[in-house]
């Protein structure tokens, strides 16, 4: 069993910055694939990004390439996603998960498919 605390978000003017950070519990973490989906308003939830277990390999919806970064300390079981040049579209509810799935395939794979998942923590971007 995997336990998943968010944190970090808030409210940001467009081209703000925000880091989130997603703490785990158990002792295991490092076994997990981690990932990072948001869900705004009135849309389906939707993948944003994914890490391997190592954190060696990382992967991104299109839309957040080259803007948003995940990473991982598997010595403090904690994942992260910092968030640059911030878009009133990425407004959403953003959830951490994990899972057993390799990350590769997270982007494809429907969110029935993910193992664990946080409460999700609110960034709302500002025009």
């Amino acid at each position: 069993q995997v336990q998943l605390v968010e944190s970090g978000g808030g409210l940001v003017q467009t081209g703000g910055s925000l880091r989130l950070s997603c703490a785990a519990s158990g002792r295991t973490f490092s076994t997990y694939t981690m990932g990072w989906f948001r869900q705004a308003p009135g849309k389906e939830r939707e993948f944003v990004a994914a890490i391997s277990r190592g954190g060696m390999n990382t992967y991104y919806r299109d839309s957040v390439k080259g803007r948003f970064t995940i990473s991982r300390d598997n010595t403090k079981n904690t994942v992260f996603l910092q968030m640059d040049s911030l878009k009133p579209e990425d407004t959403a509810v953003y959830y951490c998960a994990a899972g057993t799935l390799t990350a590769a395939i997270w982007p494809k794979r429907p969110v029935n498919d993910i193992d664990y998942w946080g409460k999700g923590t609110l960034v709302t971007v500002s025009s």
